[in-house]
């Protein structure tokens, strides 16, 4: 492809210029280079977003300090980022592609940029604020094959930009000195001269070969083309050529199938120009009466078919076809039902779906896989969405950087795994990776009505004086779990491979689950070195601070002395305290980041003085640990991580292997996988291991009155709502007038709408409820009724409300205590009770990581005191060697 020609914007301001290229114009360039700032790089992941398929962005990075913000605008599409030279060793280190990146030249001498480009093939960009003769001769000495070489001006000319162009470097031009005009005025310059300057022909009468193409890239004619037609098609916004016969041909003219322009660009030898278009209208050529449908299409050529070529075919024709046919199906025609009846729409693509997943042989696939393509595209075309708008995103994923593990979703995964067990027949001691794999939450689909009330994001409102307390109770219900015998069906065959073959089995099961192939050993022992735990300064500082919170508070929970009571004189009787000695922490992972799960679990038992502290967390596919991990064992003593998850890394614990330490309890949250593997472990008596407590998908109860912020409440909500579509958010609303709850229910809305994971918060929000109290005697009554994991109390005096509170894994006081402080960093713990156990269970504390220990000891004295009653207890019950150990000491019959 020949140099483009990029236009220059900024993206802060770029609307509607009142001079220059509009956004319309600009997309025929399809090019464009912007300067993104730190003040701008929102705006710019937004025009990313939305630009997608009418410009490659091309975006100036240097004032940006992050290097991660730097990767974020390439996964969000930028086609290439302009950097200096310690941002270009950053993303080279980081692996990313050097097509994608272009070094910004420090200074403009022939010296500088030779110095600059020494041993590297990177493109390279110059500003030039002087002579334009001195980056002319130095691109003449650099040559021609080379690297692409950008060039922008202080003051830029016609001239300039065309010798720049006709060097074979790419001239930047800001947009608002560009003009479409075939003679744009005084300081503005022609489009159509500087993108026609290195264009080439090998024709007698001077006119460039041109190839007209639609969207898709299905060529459609062979036509011609001068300076002067080029202009104006860029003008008017439509395919215009030059006639060898007639001169200027403005397609359609005569026939009405007109032609929308897209983008001009040249081809590699800069000898054939490419013009894309949309085709438009029927014209002359329109027919109706007993033809094909593909024949009422908009024609290229004058024998009235789509293209000079014939018809089109494939893709493109069932596109055409079916746009056609949802304009005129018949009424009751089965087209027009599947436009019309979205249910039988769904049904059918989730049945060619399945039946394409169940083809064997080539040709049942290609059948299989024909038929499903025609209802995916009948559901797009249904919506307005169009091929090119479906490849437009795929050229999109394609250039991602960040790349996702590409799990299947577990309601997907288990269907998936239920099919091959009912197929192949499930063989004992084996699982599917998605079956066991870290929880991964399930997103709504876009049209999917959860989460939504009139087409806003609302939680249930109910107002408890016009409710029974049974309807009350039963909208306060948890959603479902999943059937724990099923869970439990899938653990017992891993946790027995784990038991009985140790290792091997852990390995093998981390090798299948996390696609962690190279990995030699499941675990990694300390110390652990430096390199694995190499952190930003700003995360280590957050993870320090974190750590002394947690330690001073757990701390302040240690046991002074034992404690002694004389209960009868000469009968004293004691308790003390002594850490279990070896504890097993389960940080969940795989593809999260969860170092304040490592140290909420970590830093009790460092502090409880455990002498064995082992982690085990899900690796990622490299067979790394998150550095963040790693710090946080380090931090709290661990004598190793296990690499792994699951019911695999449960079992390992529970029961040792070759390498991984038995441990006495297993304390940290998981999916539902871990958790049934915990209380299987916790059930059997080889094991002789104990966990903390059952857990359930997160929650959060907010009381509000009307000294509550709507901010502060919808925030606190969301916060536990974008965990999971199995979470759940309760907001009871104590006196609130229904202008105070429509603002809540307004920020609720907004804040959900602004969110990454606004689909998993409608998947939470779906099962949410408001309940709409008198006073806070009620709510509190309500509150320990459904005893939730997180309580924040957002009223008037709220200390003083804590005392009615009975039932909560732990309380948040007032409206600027939110509970992210307490997942991370205020010092009280994260590892809650929830499903309604903090009615029985309390949170991980320095008492989960220590057991108690009684003693007695009694004097001959005490021993005549309490024999009595020792010696009659025991006859009532006919346990004569009980008695007689008193009675020989006491020398009685």
């Amino acid at each position: 492809m020949a140099p483009p020609l990029l236009a220059a914007i900024d993206l802060l301001s770029y609307t509607q210029p009142t001079h220059g290229l509009n956004p319309t114009q600009l997309s025929y360039i399809g090019h464009v280079f912007a300067r993104v700032t730190p003040e701008t790089i929102d705006h710019a992941l937004t025009h990313l977003q939305q630009s997608v398929g009418r410009y490659t962005n091309y975006l100036s990075v240097a004032s940006l300090e992050s290097i991660d913000d730097v990767i974020s605008l390439l996964d969000a599409g930028a086609a290439k980022v302009f950097v200096t030279r310690p941002q270009l060793s950053q993303l080279l280190e980081k692996k990313i592609n050097q097509d994608r990146i272009v070094l910004c030249l420090p200074g403009s001498t022939r010296e500088e940029n030779i110095e600059a480009i020494s041993g590297t093939q990177i493109d390279v960009y110059s500003h030039q604020i002087g002579d334009i003769g001195l980056i002319e001769a130095w691109l003449k000495e650099y040559g021609k094959e080379r690297p692409e070489v950008f060039v922008s001006f202080a003051n830029p000319t016609i001239d300039d930009a065309v010798k720049i162009a006709k060097l074979g470097a790419v001239p930047v031009i800001p947009a608002q000195a560009l003009k479409v005009d075939a003679e744009p005025g005084p300081g503005l310059l022609s489009v159509a001269k500087v993108l026609m300057a290195n264009a080439v022909s090998d024709r007698p009468d001077g006119l460039f070969t041109t190839l007209v193409t639609d969207e898709r890239g299905i060529a459609l004619g062979l036509v011609y083309s001068s300076e002067e037609s080029v202009a104006k098609s860029l003008e008017t916004g439509r395919g215009v050529y030059q006639s060898r016969k007639r001169g200027l041909w403005y397609k359609g003219e005569s026939s009405g199938d007109i032609q929308e322009l897209v983008s001009i660009s040249l081809d590699c030898d800069s000898d054939c120009l490419q013009f894309v278009v949309r085709q438009k209208g029927r014209g002359k050529h329109g027919r109706s009466s007993g033809r094909c449908v593909t024949d009422q299409i908009p024609g290229f050529c004058h024998l009235a078919t789509p293209t000079c070529f014939g018809q089109y075919r494939g893709l493109s024709k069932l596109q055409k076809t079916l746009q056609s046919r949802k304009e005129s199906a018949p009424a009751g025609s089965y087209t027009a039902r599947l436009f019309n009846d979205s249910k039988l729409l769904r049904a059918k693509i989730l049945e060619e779906a399945t039946e394409l997943c169940d083809a064997n042989t080539k040709q049942e696939i290609a059948f299989e896989a024909a038929d499903l393509l025609y209802f995916a595209l009948t559901k797009c075309v249904s919506a307005g969405v169009s091929l090119e708008d479906v490849e437009r995103n795929l050229d999109a994923k394609s250039i991602k950087v960040k790349r996702r593990q590409g799990d299947a979703k577990p309601a997907f995964a288990a269907q998936a795994a239920a099919a091959a067990a009912a197929t192949n027949g499930a063989s004992k001691g084996t699982a599917t990776k998605e079956e066991v794999k870290e929880a991964a939450s399930i997103p709504k689909s876009k049209d999917d009505p959860a989460g939504l009330k009139n087409g806003r994001i609302a939680m249930k409102r109910m107002v408890t004086s016009q409710e029974t307390p049974q309807r009350i109770q039963a909208a306060l219900q948890r959603p479902s779990q999943r059937s724990s015998e099923k869970i439990i069906g899938i653990c017992n065959p891993i946790i027995e491979a784990v038991k009985t073959r140790g290792d091997a089995a852990v390995l093998e099961y981390t090798h299948k689950f996390e696609k962690a192939t190279s990995l030699t050993s499941p675990v990694l022992k300390a110390p652990f070195p430096e390199h694995l735990m190499q952190l930003a300064p700003e995360t280590a500082k957050a993870i320090d601070i974190s750590f002394e919170n947690i330690r001073k508070f757990h701390a302040a929970q240690k046991e002074e002395k034992p404690l002694v009571v004389e209960t009868m004189p000469g009968v004293v009787c004691s308790r003390f305290s002594r850490p279990i000695e070896r504890v097993g922490l389960y940080v969940p992972g795989g593809t999260a980041v969860l170092p304040s799960s490592a140290l909420m679990l970590g830093v009790p038992a460092l502090v409880a003085g455990c002498k064995k502290i082992v982690l085990a967390t899900p690796p990622r596919s490299d067979g790394s640990v998150t550095p963040e991990i790693v710090y946080a064992a380090h931090k709290v003593g661990a004598e190793a991580i296990v690499l792994a998850g699951g019911a695999q890394a449960v079992a390992a614990m529970a029961y040792g292997t070759e390498s991984i330490s038995k441990v006495d309890k297993i304390l940290g949250p998981g999916n539902q996988f871990v958790t049934a593997a915990k209380m299987i472990v916790s059930n059997d008596t080889n094991a002789g291991v104990s966990i903390d407590m059952p857990a359930g998908p997160s929650e959060v109860l907010v009381v509000a009155d009307a000294s509550a912020n709507p901010k502060f409440v919808a925030s606190d909500l969301l916060s536990q709502a974008e965990h999971g579509v199995d979470s759940q958010v309760i907001c009871i609303a104590v006196g609130l007038s229904e202008q105070q709850l429509t603002a809540i229910e307004d920020e609720l809305h907004e804040q959900a709408n602004a969110l990454p994971r606004v689909d998993i918060v409608r998947g939470a929000i779906e099962h949410s409820l408001t309940l709409v109290v008198e006073n806070i005697t009620e709510a509190m009554e309500l509150s320990n009724q459904y005893a939730p994991e997180h309580l924040i109390l957002q009223v008037q005096d709220a200390e003083k409300v804590v005392d009615l509170v009975e039932n909560a894994g732990s309380v948040f006081i007032g409206q600027w205590t939110p509970e992210s402080v307490g997942d991370y960093s205020a010092g009280v713990n994260h590892s809650l009770p929830t499903f309604g156990y903090a009615k029985q269970y309390s949170g991980v504390n320095l008492g989960s990581y220590i057991k108690h220990i009684t003693s007695a000891n009694l004097s001959y004295e005490g021993l005549q005191n309490v024999g009595t009653a020792v010696m009659e207890l025991a006859r009532v019950e006919q346990l004569e060697a009980h008695r007689r150990a008193v009675s020989l000491r006491l020398g009685v019959a």
